[in-house]
């Protein structure tokens, strides 16, 4: 059975909003845009967010250059933002944003993936 999800108001959006720095409302989807270093950090942040998609079974559209990545999210079956679109967001900002504690015994890149 399809699931029904609430449609989420302007003032719901701009409130869960705040829990996402870096992530906007326009054009009917909630988005961020990421920079990266370049190609090779760009295909590795997409795979990232195709994995956490992946396991979500929640889609964004994507657009891909050199150096940036653009993620918009809303929920095509119920024709707008719902619940899922912030708790993906929330996901993808955890998988793409993490880098280890300094306390860790692992040490990360010099530089994050993304900016």
């Amino acid at each position: 059975m399809p699931r029904t999800e609430q449609i989420c108001d302007a003032g719901e959006i701009g409130e869960r909003l705040k829990a996402l720095p870096g992530w906007s409302h326009r054009d009917g989807a909630i988005r961020r845009a990421y920079s990266t270093d370049g190609w090779a950090h760009t295909l590795m942040v997409v795979n990232a967010i195709g994995f956490t998609c992946e396991a979500a079974d929640h889609h964004p559209d994507l657009a891909v250059s050199w150096s940036r990545v653009e993620v918009a999210l809303n929920t095509h079956s119920a024709r707008g933002i719902t619940a899922r679109d912030f708790e993906t967001a929330a996901a993808i900002e955890r998988t793409v944003a993490w880098r280890p504690a300094a306390s860790d015994a692992l040490t990360g890149p010099a530089k994050p993936l993304v900016q």
